[in-house]
C-alpha cells in the first residue's frame, strides 16, 4: 500500500475517521477530506499518532457547497500526481428541510450528490492510476428510499427518514450506472451498507433512551471494515457495480437495481452538478 494514495471524505469522525485510521496503518497516503478545520486536524494527530504513518494529511472541503467540492478537486489534482481509492463516505441526518447555498436539500447534495460531482472531478486521475476503486458508503436505509423525480429537494413532502433513505438508494443507483460506464477503464466502483454504527448521525443528545440504544450499536471500527476491503482487498479486483454487507456481495432493494432510474438519475445529477457529458 505505500505507493497508493486514499481519499475519505468525511473522515473527521465516525466511520470516516476509523476507515481513513485503517488506511493509515495499511501504510498508504491517506488525504482526510472535511469541513471543519479544528476537529479534522485533531482527526489527523490521531490517525498519524495511532498508526504511526505520518502520510496522513488533511484538506478542507464543505459537500454542501459546489464551488468548494470544485475547489477541493482542483488541488488535489495540484498536489497529488495519483489517487488510487476514493471513499465518499460523508453523511448528514436532518430532521427538518434545510437547503444548502446551492439551493438543494442538505442530504440529498452532502449524502449524494457531492460524492457524484467529487467522483466525476477526480475520475481521469482515477483512471491515470487505474487499476483504481470508488467506494461509496451507503445504508441499508436504501431500502425504504424512492427516488421522487417531482420532488428530489422535498420541496412538496419532507420527512427527514424519507430524505435520507432516498439520498442512499441514489447512492447505490449511482454505484450501477457509473460501474457500466466504466467498463474496460481499470476503474472499479462499488457501494457497500457498514452496519448500524454507533456516530454522531442522527444520534445527538444525551437522553436515557439515547445511551440505551448507543449500547447496541456497532464500533465505527466495525462499520470501517467493509469500506477498508473494498478498498485494498485483492478479493474484489476487477468488480465493480455490487453492493456489499460485511464483506459479502448481496442484492439491494428491488428499486436500487431499475437500470431505467438510474440512466435518469445520473442525468438529472448530471444537470444539477453542472457537468458536461
Amino acid at each position: 500500500m505505500a505507493d497508493r494514495v486514499f481519499v475519505v471524505t468525511g473522515a473527521n469522525s465516525g466511520i470516516g475517521k476509523a476507515t481513513a485510521s485503517g488506511l493509515a496503518r495499511l501504510g498508504g497516503t491517506v488525504v482526510l477530506a472535511c469541513r471543519d478545520a479544528t476537529r479534522g486536524e485533531a482527526a489527523c494527530q490521531d490517525i498519524i499518532r495511532d498508526s504511526g504513518n505520518p502520510r496522513v494529511s488533511l484538506e478542507i472541503v464543505d459537500l454542501a457547497s459546489e464551488a468548494s467540492t470544485r475547489a477541493f478537486a482542483d488541488e488535489f489534482r495540484r498536489t497529488y500526481p495519483r489517487l488510487d481509492v476514493l471513499i465518499n463516505n460523508a453523511g448528514v441526518y436532518t430532521s427538518h428541510r434545510d437547503v444548502t447555498p446551492d439551493g438543494l436539500e442538505r442530504q440529498f447534495e452532502v449524502n449524494y450528490l457531492s460524492g457524484f460531482l467529487l467522483t466525476h472531478l477526480l475520475l481521469d486521475l482515477l483512471k491515470k492510476s487505474s487499476p483504481s476503486r470508488i467506494v461509496n458508503v451507503s445504508s441499508s436505509a436504501h431500502m425504504g428510499g424512492t427516488i421522487r423525480f417531482d420532488d428530489l429537494q422535498g420541496e412538496r413532502r419532507y420527512g427527514g427518514f424519507r430524505a435520507y433513505n432516498q439520498s442512499k438508494l441514489a447512492q447505490i443507483l449511482f454505484t450501477q450506472e457509473l460501474a457500466r460506464r466504466l467498463e474496460g477503464t481499470g476503474v472499479t466502483v462499488n457501494a457497500c451498507h457498514p452496519g448500524v454504527i454507533r456516530t454522531n448521525l442522527g444520534m445527538g443528545g444525551s437522553s436515557v433512551v439515547v445511551r440505551f440504544v448507543k449500547m447496541f450499536l456497532k464500533s465505527p471500527e466495525k462499520g470501517a471494515e467493509t469500506p477498508i476491503y473494498l478498498a485494498t482487498s485483492p478479493e474484489v479486483e476487477g468488480i465493480s457495480g455490487k453492493y456489499f454487507v460485511r464483506n459479502q456481495v448481496l442484492a439491494p432493494s428491488a428499486r436500487a437495481q431499475d437500470p431505467a432510474v438510474a440512466r435518469r438519475l445520473f442525468e438529472v445529477s448530471m444537470e444539477l452538478a453542472h457537468l458536461s457529458a
